[in-house]
């Protein structure tokens, strides 16, 4: 017999959901959109939350709507293509890039200023860090507990206090935008915001959620997608008002770091000793590492989970095995990780983005997999273009490439996926109408 949740245990699987969300990327790149986007500010924050708040709500709410399974949500696409880009997006956000950057991150802000930022502290503090996410990960029925009714609200509580400071205690003015904000703020924030990997995350989160409320005795479809979108629309509030005081706290930067600083970890450890000294320091170091180990766990989890299906390894063998694998990555130092992490982010963003939003239109198609598969293919291959633009190979592209519309703002993808989507939709309503004719 389903349950219903109570109200607080919907505020902890909301808290829960926000906690998940708010990890490394959160919290480094809103300070470096708020200082280089300078007087252009809002627009490129709004390009930033599109892709940063308002996608990955949408996202957990389309996967929630089939079940909390990504295989379901790409199943238009067929069972092999749906199979490699959910693959993709897990080791994206496991253990390639987003898990160990939790660890590089906390590290950066939070201990480096005190030991150095030697190679011998980092490993220390990175098996020490996915040590503990490893244990809580061994225990995902418990997530409601540890997570939400635990880290979340101390994690909660650190942000505001620091969010609060950015807002009464700005550092300084904002400093003249610099680069692409110049021109085009919106879609250069649009672009920045896959950074945080957000929505490539709700990909995987959608299932731990899914997962926490079932926990609780919910079993009934309706009321898990009710409870998901609530949960969703808290995280979503909590996504915002965060990046309202990041963007706030890096805009009043710019007296305390160069404006072409590409660093947003430097910008808030130079407020954070600025605005409360050395102090400061101390809470830095809990709140990066509260805030970065609650989203390590939560990628540790959806990781084991999904392999756990196709591989012949136990869930709690793959979170050993995970664990031990981000925590050798995250020594590669969190320069690297952006560096590399940049193009790859630019190449598979655009088809999760197109898959997501078309999800919402899968009972409108005769076959969906016809609109579906080649919409997301198209995406992809643009956005693959897209991906080399980013990367250090991008003397590849040959030289028409830049000239596409949107190419400086690195949305080359954008203008085909709709062309291709007009295209097979016309298709599919022509065939529709066929099929009609051919049975009367």
């Amino acid at each position: 017999m389903t349950k219903n949740l109570s109200p607080k245990d919907i505020i902890a699987l909301g808290f829960m959901t926000f906690a998940l969300f708010v990890g490394a990327g959160n919290i480094i790149f809103p300070p470096l959109v708020g200082l280089q986007s300078g007087e252009h500010l809002w627009p490129a924050a709004l390009g930033f939350m599109v892709t940063a708040v308002a996608l990955p709500v949408i996202a957990v709410i389309a996967l929630a709507r089939v079940g909390g399974s990504i295989s379901l949500l790409t199943g238009p696409i067929g069972r092999t293509a749906g199979l490699l880009l959910a693959t993709v997006c897990y080791l994206a956000l496991g253990p390639l890039f987003a898990t160990p950057r939790t660890a590089n991150v906390s590290f950066a802000l939070g201990i480096a200023p005190f030991t150095g930022d030697g190679a011998l502290p980092q490993f220390i503090y990175s098996l020490l860090f996915f040590s503990l996410a490893m244990i809580v990960s061994l225990y995902p029925g418990r997530l409601l507990d540890n997570v939400g009714h635990i880290l979340a609200p101390l994690k909660i509580l650190a942000l505001a206090a620091l969010g609060i400071a950015a807002l009464v205690w700005p550092a300084g003015e904002p400093v003249s935008a610099v680069g692409s904000y110049q021109a085009s703020a919106f879609s250069t924030g649009f672009v920045q915001g896959y950074q945080t990997m957000d929505t490539l995350s709700a990909l995987m989160f959608g299932s731990i959620i899914v997962t926490a409320a079932r926990s609780r005795g919910v079993s009934d479809s309706g009321l898990l997608l009710r409870y998901t979108l609530w949960a969703s629309l808290i995280a979503g509030v909590g996504l915002t008002l965060v990046y309202i005081c990041m963007f706030k706290l890096g805009a009043g930067s710019g007296s305390l770091v160069e404006s072409g600083a590409q660093d947003g970890a430097a910008i808030l450890h130079a407020y954070v000793q600025h605005t409360f000294g050395d102090l400061g320091s101390v809470f830095m170091a809990v709140l990066m590492f509260i805030a970065c180990l609650v989203t390590a766990v939560g990628m540790t989890c959806a990781c084991a989970d999904f392999f756990s299906r196709y591989l012949p390894l136990s869930y709690r063998t793959l979170v050993v095995i995970l664990a031990l694998f981000a925590m050798l990555v995250s020594n590669m130092g969190l320069t690297n990780l952006i560096r590399v992490s940049l193009p790859v982010l630019t190449a598979i963003y655009p088809p999760c983005i197109a898959l997501v939003l078309l999800s919402f239109s899968q009972n409108r198609w005769r076959s969906a997999k016809r609109v579906f598969a080649p919409v997301i293919a198209t995406s992809l291959v643009f956005g693959l273009a897209d991906g080399l633009k980013a990367s250090s190979f991008s003397g590849l592209l040959p030289a028409w490439f830049d000239k596409l519309p949107l190419a400086e703002q690195g949305l080359v993808w954008l203008q085909p996926t709709l062309l291709v989507l007009l295209l097979a939709a016309a298709y599919d309503r022509l065939r529709s109408v066929e099929s009609a004719n051919a049975a009367s």
